[in-house]
């Protein structure tokens, strides 16, 4: 065994076959739906700081200021409804498409701006790792669960 989650009784993983296994008491359904909801929280938190607190959020990422705010507050807008539709499409279809689609878009979109914006911004190479990130951990765990169904 690897190791232990402090105070809960999940093991990290353990050696199996000369590769690392990660186990946990939760099935891979459940991982999925606590990321879903997860991503879901992330892209409200982001659309409600771009909305409610437009200044602060373009001075947090790298830009001195964002005007008109209208552009910022309504891609605050966008989050928040993109987190629904996450949360529409895998409640009602346990479907990830949309959440997939959304975030590898936001990646190609994100880097591209990252390679040929001026100035530099540093949130905007972290936003795509992030995004890609919470892609690629969606879509692993949906393999998992197909491996299973056979």
């Amino acid at each position: 065994m690897l190791g232990w989650v402090p105070g809960i009784s999940i093991p990290l993983g353990f050696v199996e076959g000369g590769r690392i296994v990660v186990k946990t008491r939760f099935g891979a359904r459940s991982i999925e739906q606590w990321l879903v909801t997860l991503i879901a929280l992330h892209s409200v938190a982001v659309g409600v700081l771009l909305v409610a607190f437009t200044d602060w959020s373009a001075a947090f990422g790298g830009w001195g200021g964002v005007e008109p705010r209208f552009f910022a507050r309504q891609a605050g807008v966008f989050h928040i409804v993109i987190a629904a539709g996450y949360l529409y499409e895998y409640l009602r279809y346990r479907g990830i498409g949309l959440l997939v689609l959304a975030k590898s878009t936001a990646v190609v979109f994100l880097l591209s701006m990252a390679a040929t914006a001026e100035p530099f911004v540093w949130i905007v190479p972290l936003s795509a790792l992030a995004d890609g990130l919470m892609a690629a951990a969606v879509l692993i765990v949906r393999h998992r669960i197909s491996i299973r169904r056979g």
